[in-house]
């Protein structure tokens, strides 16, 4: 029986469900090809007792987030620009300087610390994958390779690492323990610190129809509603939160240690939390109709492969991302369907999508290939990509977005 990963609840009701997928950042080399490949249900539903919305489990998560998990932060210069207006920003918000320390849960590659670090601020990160922490210290970063958990956070506040500042983007969702993850936040703040998490929104999930955002490595897709109960159970305060534009629209929650209400509780959190009860997502009606909105996307997709086949348009994609390995899946697409995915990561090149089997390749491949449409997969950064590839226009091709729905456009 499955239990929510919260409160322990028994009773769900059906989110969405895109079949068997293998694990979306576990890319194959020319050898795995021929071997059978691990497949997981993809399955989420919605807690009714907490509104925590999450995936059934099949798989540890050292599954997904292996020794050469290939997902590399530093590869969008968009992510890179908000990092760095982040990092500015909190420096000006909670002055910040050569006596703070900060540290990041998730650092990956060191996008993030490398503008602290350039700031001259003591920093640390915490990232469990070897490869992109290997990456973070190539860029002088003091990184622990391990899980974050309350057991881990204890141990840097035994050694004085407590922080002023914890940064946490994109990993929320990822972690299958979100109450012992929370925990170790309280554990590791100074008295006054803050902790912000980023993460995609739920409720612009569902409004932009991203259902390709859901994939085995995120465990949860959080609401406010859902976070502000996790958090109050686990020793921390939401005190204030900001909306960006990243990720099709995510949430900036800034948190402080319970025991302690350093900080005031802005009348943002209010609102969006009443934002949040008004769209109904503390009830049925927001999450019953997903399905079928993310099956007319999948259908409209797949029609749009079936005409470029028909009519003998060659078909390649930009950006071996996640999300485009869950709408690839999801769609039954393969390298049949389309010839090359273009990747600016060296880590992916000369890889293969996991399930469509579609090899990744550079970007040299555009140009003598000349494909006469270029799907972007990662759509939350097309204005970036389209700005890349302004030599797509040079042969006539045209550039096409499944999500929200399909759209093709030179």
């Amino acid at each position: 029986m499955m239990h929510c990963r919260h409160c322990g609840g028994t009773e769900f009701i059906p989110f969405l469900d895109l079949g068997e997928a293998p694990p979306s950042n576990s890319y194959l080399d020319e050898a795995d090809l021929s071997r059978p490949e691990k497949r997981y249900p993809l399955v989420i539903r919605t807690c009714t007792e907490c509104w925590l919305t999450q995936t059934e489990d099949f798989a540890d998560r050292e599954e997904f987030f292996s020794g050469d998990y290939a997902y590399f932060s530093s590869f969008s210069r968009t992510w890179l620009d908000h990092a760095r207006s982040y990092v500015g920003a909190m420096r000006d918000r909670f002055g910040l300087g050569a006596g703070s320390l900060v540290a990041e849960v998730a650092a990956n590659d060191g996008y993030l610390l490398q503008y602290v670090k350039e700031l001259g601020i003591p920093c640390y990160g915490i990232e469990p994958t070897h490869s992109t922490a290997e990456a973070a210290r190539s860029k002088g970063i003091e990184i622990v390779e391990d899980f974050f958990g309350r057991d881990l956070a204890g141990k840097l506040a035994a050694e004085g690492q407590q922080a002023d500042l914890i940064a946490a983007n994109n990993v929320l969702a990822h972690v299958p323990d979100i109450n012992d993850f929370v925990g170790g936040f309280a554990r590791l703040l100074k008295p006054s610190g803050v902790a912000t998490f980023e993460f995609p929104h739920l409720y612009e999930m569902v409004r932009g129809n991203q259902f390709d955002t859901a994939y085995h490595e995120h465990y949860s897709y959080l609401s406010l509603l859902a976070v502000d109960r996790i958090f109050s159970a686990n020793g921390l305060t939401v005190f204030d939160i900001e909306t960006t534009p990243h990720h099709g629209g995510s949430l900036r929650v800034f948190a402080c240690r319970s025991d302690q209400a350093a900080h005031r509780i802005t009348p943002a959190v209010g609102a969006m939390l009443e934002t949040e009860r008004r769209a109904g997502m503390n009830s049925q009606a927001f999450y019953a109709g997903f399905q079928v909105t993310a099956e007319t996307a999948r259908d409209d997709f797949r029609d749009f492969l079936a005409d470029c086949r028909a009519n003998g348009l060659k078909v390649a994609a930009y950006g071996a991302a996640a999300k485009g390995n869950t709408l690839l899946n999801f769609a039954g697409a393969d390298a049949g369907d389309i010839a090359f995915v273009v990747d600016r990561n060296p880590a992916k090149q000369g890889r293969y999508m996991p399930g469509s089997h579609i090899p990744i390749v550079g970007e040299d491949r555009l140009a003598s290939d000349q494909p006469h449409r270029v799907v972007i997969l990662p759509w939350n950064i097309e204005t970036e990509i389209r700005t890349q590839l302004t030599c797509i226009s040079d042969w006539g091709g045209q550039f096409v977005t499944a999500i929200p729905k399909l759209r093709i456009r030179a």
